[in-house]
């Protein structure tokens, strides 16, 4: 069955010359405009779709209003923190998928499965939005970057980082893995070894302390980071899934 062609904003919509944009902008807006109506992904990299750095990030801004998201700063896509686009049994599924590596490295860190869970799903809009390495899924459910020490595969996304801040579309480079339970141990290892992160561990229940001690360690640059992960925390541990 052939999906049905997304609404653009109504900033973005087609019309006459009264909207101002320049022919070069609209051809980039028709370009984006096709590419989510044929189901395309959120990769910068990929082969089949050679937008300018521009157009991918408008891209990725065109297909996040499309899909009811708003982007986070750590390179993610991601439904509100009330699971905005989401419908429940998505996130059930989600959060049934995910539970036993949550479990393995919430051990690890010292903190509470159910805030593992929603640092998870904040970061990966519950599965939803997920980063990717050209077509595939990077399984990169938690936005980690590939530094310079990393040695594994990479995939490359237009993700905004926030500057005093100001919001500013980038493309960076994250960190791509075989599978969830690859990625939950990496992100275990990560938060466990990086003395930036200390403050984050055995925060038990406290998923303001686990946010807060993210935060101060630079996880990520959004200002709303800790209301965000604290306030789904909270929902997913009163919530029987």
């Amino acid at each position: 069955m052939t999906s049905a062609r997304p609404a653009l904003p109504s900033a973005f919509a087609g019309g006459g010359g009264s909207t101002g944009f320049s022919p070069a902008f609209q051809a980039v807006q028709a370009d984006v405009a096709t590419f989510i109506a044929q189901g395309g992904g959120m990769s910068f990299d990929s082969p089949d779709t050679p937008l300018s750095a521009d157009g991918a990030a408008l891209r990725a801004r065109l297909a996040a209003q499309a899909l009811g998201g708003t982007e986070l700063g750590n390179g993610a896509v991601s439904g509100a923190v009330d699971g905005n686009g989401i419908d429940g049994d998505a996130q059930q599924q989600f959060l049934a998928t995910i539970r036993p590596h949550a479990e393995v490295a919430a051990a690890r860190l010292g903190v509470s499965p159910d805030i593992v869970a929603a640092h998870a799903a904040l970061e990966s809009g519950w599965g939803q939005r997920p980063l990717r390495n050209g077509t595939a899924d990077s399984n990169n459910l938690f936005g980690i970057k590939a530094g310079s020490g990393w040695q594994g595969d990479v995939a490359a996304n237009v993700t905004t980082e926030y500057e005093h801040g100001t919001p500013v579309k980038k493309v960076e480079k994250f960190r791509s893995y075989p599978d969830q339970a690859s990625a939950f141990r990496d992100y275990a290892d990560l938060l466990a070894s990086n003395p930036r992160y200390q403050k984050a561990l055995n925060a038990g229940d406290d998923a303001h302390a686990f946010a807060s001690g993210l935060a101060r360690g630079g996880y990520a640059t959004d200002p709303a980071y800790v209301q965000k992960l604290s306030k789904l925390a909270s929902r997913i541990a009163r919530t029987d899934y």
